[in-house]
């Protein structure tokens, strides 16, 4: 057990970053516009600088008018330069580290760029916070008198120059402060194992006898490693193996599809559920009250943000964070401290608050069903899966949704194909569930489906037990940010998955 004058400690010097906070709650236009200022004076020398003349750029206007936005294909080129060892392409220091990533439709891997300025002033500094805010919202908290169970990625070596790329959580757990890693378990070299079945039972050898207050990781897989540790211990519930456990930190997934299976395995009325929006490409917005799906932007982590409206998705529409309304669904644009410029990540968000800026991640900008004039987005097919388990008390362990088209007169439909964790004969009752409760939660799906216009009911194809899994383990990529592509405008993921199916 951690010494209780170390957590004593540790809370008085994360609670002083409150005030960090509460100054760019206050002056939000302010910091983002140094913040912008200062990653433009940073990078004025680099391969990118001198092409866009970042000497001259003085303002926002400046940088906007100069600057292009870009996406992933349009810097590929340039990050395989940075690769393979030619430096000042992106930003000034050297970039050592790539988060990869596979967040492309074609299932092509991503490769980051991670500064050090990225790693401290960034992820780090957004760790500490996280860890401010929950204590400062939770004053009796005994966090640090127990450890943290994390669960993270793997990391390899690129063989040519020796840089060095894997999951952002295992950069950031490789690259952690000696404080972070002695209050965490399990040991760095069993987090960082590359084989994510070996990876389980090492990580439940290593934790089941230490005081767990805190648990960290994607949803999805913690889920499973959970299970994996009740069927270890023959217990019904966490809280028999880990009575002082008080929150768990989640990201990278909605966690509503998952929540009502948490709640139930962990049993506790104590336990706090804090939800994070960090990326690959940074870390952006924090959850800082309890008991909130809402989460502060964060706008002083060396990271500046622009808006395209989604509902008039071009290039020419983009806003800065003065221009944003409520309600609204936004594409993210960042620029950031490891040289990433008006760069387009794909996720789409949604303003709850402007006085301070709180948000909601709602999906993917490439995510989503708009065959028929829909619009359905992955906030809306997480919603109904939620009700649907609750309504029914069904646990529901993966699912993902693909339009079926229109076929001469036959007219289109969505396909969900849903993993139960136990056999179910209720599918007429969920096919209709579905129907209506997507009705309730998207207003142009409704109109679609009104008298049949251009869709059908939806159709549910029953997963085998084990088929996402599976699914994931044949393209290697078990554990870690790897997730389940929730809704597709094309056929492929469903098409790969029936055939494993059947």
């Amino acid at each position: 057990m951690v010494n209780p004058f170390i957590n004593t400690v540790t809370s008085w010097f994360l609670k002083k970053r409150i005030h960090q906070i509460e100054l760019f709650i206050k002056f939000p236009h302010e910091v983002q516009n140094e913040v912008l200022i200062n990653l433009v004076k940073s990078a004025k020398s680099t391969f990118i600088g001198k092409k866009y003349n970042f000497e001259s750029i003085k303002n926002y206007q400046d940088f906007s008018n100069q600057v292009p936005i870009t996406n992933y294909e349009d810097i590929s080129e340039l990050i395989e330069r940075s690769r393979m060892g030619e430096k000042n392409i992106f930003w000034p220091s050297e970039i050592k580290w790539f988060a990869k990533s596979s967040g492309t439709t074609n299932s092509k891997s991503k490769f980051i760029p991670i500064s050090n300025e990225s790693l401290d002033h960034c992820h780090y500094s957004a760790n500490k916070d996280l860890l401010c805010l929950y204590l400062y919202n939770n004053p009796n908290s005994k966090l640090f008198e127990g450890k943290n169970l994390r669960l993270g990625g793997s990391k390899s070596t690129y063989k040519e120059n020796g840089t060095i790329y894997g999951d952002l959580s295992a950069i950031l757990i490789e690259n952690m402060p000696i404080w972070a890693d002695f209050s965490s378990t399990p040991s760095k070299k069993t987090t960082l194992l590359a084989d994510w079945e070996l990876k389980m039972p090492a990580i439940i050898q290593e934790s089941i006898n230490e005081n767990v207050t805190s648990l960290a990781g994607v949803p999805s897989w913690m889920l499973s490693l959970l299970n994996k540790v009740l069927d270890y211990t023959n217990k019904q519930y966490i809280n028999e193996i880990w009575p002082n456990l008080e929150v768990y930190f989640h990201g990278g997934v909605s966690f509503s599809p998952y929540i009502d299976q948490y709640k139930n395995i962990l049993n506790s009325n104590i336990v706090q559920y804090y939800e994070i929006y960090n990326a690959s490409e940074g870390f952006f917005a924090v959850q800082d009250r309890n008991d909130s799906k809402e989460m502060l932007l964060m706008l002083n982590y060396g990271v500046f943000y622009e808006f395209i409206p989604m509902d008039n998705y071009n290039d020419d529409n983009i806003i800065g964070l003065d221009k944003v309304n409520i309600n609204i669904n936004y594409a993210i644009v960042i620029t950031t401290n490891a040289g990433l410029w008006r760069y387009k990540i794909g996720d789409t968000i949604r303003f709850t608050c402007l006085n301070p800026f709180r948000i909601v991640v709602t999906g993917r900008t490439k995510h989503f069903i708009n065959v028929f004039g829909e619009e359905v987005i992955i906030e809306n097919s997480d919603r109904v899966i939620q009700k649907i388990s609750k309504k029914l008390d069904l646990k529901i362990i993966d699912y993902t949704v693909a339009p079926v088209y229109m076929d001469g007169k036959k007219k289109g439909r969505h396909q969900w194909l849903i993993e139960f964790s136990e056999k179910t004969t209720k599918l007429e009752e969920i096919t209709n569930m579905i129907d209506v409760f997507l009705k309730q939660e998207n207003s142009d799906y409704e109109a679609k489906r009104y008298n049949n216009i251009s869709l059908e009911k939806p159709e549910i194809i029953l997963a085998k037990t084990g088929l996402f899994y599976n699914w994931m383990k044949n393209k290697n990529k078990l554990g870690g940010q790897n997730k389940i592509p929730r809704l597709s405008n094309s056929r492929n993921y469903m098409e790969e998955l029936i055939i494993l199916n059947n």
